[in-house]
């Protein structure tokens, strides 16, 4: 049974790294949000079954994807104000996420989850109104994202 677990595994984790070496920036932008979303709803159920170590690999994940992915991910020269702005929100998901790992507070990580997936639906929007539109910033680039 564990051999075909990792057996499983290794398939996945060949197929997201196909899916991000195939994948325009603001597909891996979208994917960035896919992971954390999953990261912080993998935190709530460790916390609902009392797991406090699961919950808190699972929050540092979250932290790191937003820290380090999406954060890092922002043109502020091409964003300007807008991207100033998620970089701010980013800074505060990421205390709100120490925060309902500390206090296991479910209140916090559902309001991190309603901020990653209202900001995932707007850049999907973006992304789905900018097809097409030859000669004109992506979605990316007027979003303040993606390099």
């Amino acid at each position: 049974m564990l051999a075909n677990f990792r057996g499983a595994a290794a398939y996945a984790k060949v197929g997201l790294e196909t899916g991000v070496v195939s994948a325009d920036p603001r597909r891996l932008i979208l994917m960035l949000f896919e992971g954390a979303l999953l990261a912080v709803s993998t935190a709530t159920i460790h916390m609902e079954n009392g797991d406090t170590s699961a919950k808190g690999q699972a929050v540092s994940r979250a932290i790191e994807i937003i820290a380090n992915g999406l954060k890092v991910s922002l043109d502020y020269d091409a964003g300007g104000e807008l991207a100033a702005r998620l970089g701010a929100l980013y800074d505060y998901m990421c205390a709100r996420l120490l925060y309902a790992n500390r206090h296991n507070s479910a209140a916090a990580f559902a309001e991190v989850s309603h901020l990653l997936a209202d900001i995932k639906g707007a850049w999907e929007q973006m992304g789905s109104q900018s097809q097409g539109e030859a000669g004109r910033p992506s979605a990316a680039e007027t979003m303040g994202g993606a390099r």
